[in-house]
């Protein structure tokens, strides 16, 4: 199959945009702020920036030169690149990541949008006991999740169905944009807040006595979380890329883009937070549970504006979660459209209708369903386990293998150079991250999750 039938972007912008929206997903206005608040604060982010540029550029522009040097589904990427050896189980173990992620993904991705339309409706009010009610009530009620899980999915396979061209870069130029916008009207009123000085001393203002090794390691795993890397999202869409795409200036500009908007994320929170005297340190319930208090406490004077501000919020959150879906049920798609040879649309359909239903059971398993535990963990912990822990930590370490020691120099020079028309200023350095640097790192993250040390 031609890059032609595959279908490209059609645009540089189309480009940054629709990769910076893989990355830029729950990731960041989620799981950054509660990370940056538990391991204290700038310094966390001075870690993560140093962390991105060593760890997360690298191993995006590993997965870029694979993509595009392939021009295929990240599986036969992997094939292609290897002459068929063993390294094709990497290519494999890439597809399986993203798709299982998309189905416990979808799950938070649907507490998103209920949270949105309960805005809409105006049930983010209460006394703070009523938030935590609402979120154990809403997540362990069996049937309501489920609706919203599959509404976002439907939403996505709208989206991913109608192609490249026509589905993710035509949505991609209107959510990130209004992604961005919405952040940008919170973060003003965040900062505007009595008393918001404290929450942005703590974002910019660094306290060395609270490094630990436990920081180094947490911003290194929310780098590679954050980039997408290793979910065969990057891979994929670098197979859109035309030979005209600058390979390293695009790892780095949506780099940036992930970043700028994860600091943006912690001024949107942090101000807000401190203003009304809340440690943001409360772990992954922060957006569900500790935001609408601090929703309420900040804005509670003007009811407009507190209906406003959590409206947007949630509208935010959910684009960043409908962004990051489709680059994820794109990695599964691209896999059966090419391999199973059947239309992108039913390649589509089943790949939503069988991450749905991953996702229905992760979400039951919420709610104390018998049979819907493993080892003591919920489907949907075990899920996150799995490929958080093992398969990611897995998949770019070998990754990094596969560029820095199996793919011919000259084949990864010509990619990073464009067959030779791009100036080679930082491929030496390049090839000396991913050699070392980077499976180093990475090795450090995975034996750090499973608690070695």
């Amino acid at each position: 199959m031609s890059q032609t039938e595959r279908g490209n972007f059609a645009s540089k912008i189309g480009i940054i945009l629709a990769t910076a929206g893989s990355a830029v997903g729950l990731g960041n206005v989620w799981r950054f702020p509660y990370l940056a608040g538990e391991n204290g604060g700038a310094v966390f982010i001075i870690i993560y920036f140093a962390c991105v540029l060593l760890l997360g550029i690298p191993c995006m522009l590993s997965e870029f030169i694979i993509g595009r040097h392939a021009q295929s589904n990240t599986a036969r990427a992997y094939r292609k690149m290897s002459g068929g050896t063993a390294w094709t189980i990497v290519g494999f173990m890439g597809v399986l990541t993203g798709f299982l992620i998309t189905g416990y993904y979808a799950v938070v991705s649907g507490w998103c949008l209920q949270y949105m339309w309960a805005s809409i409706v105006g049930h983010m009010s209460g006394e703070p006991a009523y938030f935590q009610q609402y979120f154990t009530s809403f997540t362990q009620s069996g049937f309501k999740p489920l609706i919203w899980l599959l509404v976002i999915m439907s939403m996505t396979f709208f989206i991913v169905r109608s192609g490249v061209q026509s589905g993710i870069e035509r949505a991609s130029k209107v959510l990130m944009p209004t992604l961005f916008i919405l952040l940008l009207i919170i973060v003003v009123a965040s900062c505007m807040l009595p008393n918001a000085e404290a929450g942005i001393l703590f974002m910019l203002k660094p306290d060395w006595s609270s490094v630990t090794h436990d920081v180094f390691l947490s911003a290194l795993g929310q780098s590679f979380y954050s980039l997408s890397i290793a979910m065969g999202c990057l891979c994929t869409y670098a197979s859109y890329f035309t030979r005209k795409t600058n390979l390293s200036n695009s790892a780095i500009q949506i780099s940036v883009i992930d970043l700028f908007i994860a600091i943006l994320a912690g001024l949107m929170i942090f101000p807000a937070a401190f203003s009304v005297g809340v440690r943001p340190d409360s772990g992954p319930s922060l957006i569900f549970i500790t935001l609408p208090n601090v929703f309420q406490q900040a804005f509670g004077a003007s009811q407009v504006l507190q209906y406003s501000m959590s409206l947007m919020f949630y509208s935010l959150l959910t684009l960043a979660a409908l962004t990051s879906l489709m680059s994820l049920v794109e990695v599964a798609t691209a896999f059966c459209h090419e391999e199973l040879k059947i239309s992108r649309r039913n390649a589509t359909l089943l790949v939503v209708t069988s991450a749905s239903l991953i996702g229905v059971f992760c979400s039951l398993s919420l709610s104390g369903y018998d049979g819907l535990t493993v080892l003591g963990m919920s489907l949907f912990d075990l899920f996150d386990f799995v490929t958080g822990q093992i398969f990611l930590p897995i998949v770019g370490f070998l990754t990094c293998i596969f560029i820095g020691w199996v793919v011919p120099r000259k084949v990864v020079y010509d990619e990073f150079t464009n067959d030779g028309t791009l100036r080679d200023t930082f491929f030496r350095l390049f090839l000396f991250l991913v050699r070392f640097v980077c499976p180093l790192c990475i090795l450090a993250i995975f034996l750090h999750q499973l608690g070695v040390f």
